[in-house]
């Protein structure tokens, strides 16, 4: 008996909010010279921005000059049983040090991403290396699943 074939579709905007706030992890990507770079981040879904945290480095300093990137999670079950969300927006550096506006971000941005690790930069914080807050802009959301037939 051949395999049925496999159902796609396009998700909802709620679907799509619904999967985000499911997980904690998704993959980042951005364009470093002339490549596209990918790494997995951690993260917290919040009133239309993701929040994350990393350290120090090239990819940082790539972001500075083009801040423009995707972001992408999924659930997979089987090979023709996902669903997957990409986010597209500005990513952007919340510093704790500078205007009133940017400390007020940055404050806003530890306290979301409490909700997930409450240590989040505290004396007790798994990752203090990581301390540079920031956050994505969702500015287009698409999700896209598949069903077995």
């Amino acid at each position: 008996m051949p395999t049925p074939r496999p159902q796609f579709r396009d998700l909802g905007r709620e679907e799509c909010l619904a999967l985000l706030a499911r997980h904690q992890v998704g993959r980042l990507a951005f364009s470093r010279r002339d490549q596209v770079d990918i790494e997995p981040i951690g993260y917290v879904h919040d009133d239309g921005w993701l929040y994350g945290r990393t350290q120090p480095g090239t990819k940082l300093e790539v972001l500075t000059h083009n801040r423009w990137v995707a972001f992408e999670v999924d659930e997979v079950r089987g090979p023709f049983d996902w669903a997957s969300v990409v986010v597209k927006g500005g990513f952007y550096v919340l510093r704790a040090q500078g205007s009133a506006q940017e400390q007020e971000l940055h404050a806003k941005g530890v306290e979301v991403l409490r909700r997930a690790m409450p240590a989040t930069l505290t004396p007790d914080d798994p990752m203090p290396e990581r301390a540079l807050v920031f956050r994505i802009h969702v500015d287009e959301l698409t999700g896209r699943a598949a069903a077995p037939g």
